[in-house]
This record gives C-alpha cells, sequence and structure tokens, in this order.
C-alpha cells in the first residue's frame, strides 16, 4: 500500500536486551489509524467542564494535562472510537 512521504518510521528507544529481533521483515506499511478505520471521537461533558474550569483557574497562559480514555474498535470493524472521559491536571514539578 502507498505510504505518504509525511509519515516517518517510528523507533524504539536502545535497551540492553530485545524482546524481538531488530531486523526489518517484509514490505513497510502505514500504521496511521486513519489509514484503515474511521475515527469517531466522544467526550464526556464532565470531563471537558473540569477541564475548563482548571484552565480558568490556571494563572499561566499555558499549561500541561492529561486527557485519558478507551480505544474501542467498533461493531462492524469499520471504525474506531476514542472515548474521553478522565481528566487528570497532571504536576507542576
Amino acid at each position: 500500500r502507498f505510504v505518504p512521504k509525511r509519515m516517518v518510521p517510528f523507533s524504539f528507544p536502545l535497551s540492553r536486551c530485545a524482546l524481538w529481533d531488530p531486523i526489518p521483515m517484509g514490505d513497510v506499511i502505514g500504521a496511521h489509524v486513519t489509514y484503515y478505520r474511521n475515527p469517531k471521537l466522544s467526550l464526556v461533558e464532565k470531563t471537558l467542564r473540569l477541564a475548563y474550569r482548571h484552565a480558568k483557574q490556571n494563572e499561566k497562559k499555558s499549561f500541561s494535562c492529561f486527557l485519558l480514555g478507551t480505544l474501542a474498535v467498533d461493531e462492524d470493524g469499520e471504525g474506531i472510537t476514542l472515548t474521553i472521559d478522565r481528566f487528570d491536571p497532571g504536576r507542576e514539578v
């Protein structure tokens, strides 16, 4: 299959022992999530409100946080759904 030029191969950090043979085998394939599936995003309202409230109360112009959720393949196998249901403001340090 065609792999767009903007996609780059991924690599894992060096380690002392490997769980698999690192020598490439076979043809190059695209690993982008939208290449084979139709993505859908579902966001729980409570999570969005918590993130919004945290952003308004934060004195800094930009801050970091985590949105956590679940990735599931649809029953028909044609799409994936990312359901974001948790907000974690993270730590300052």
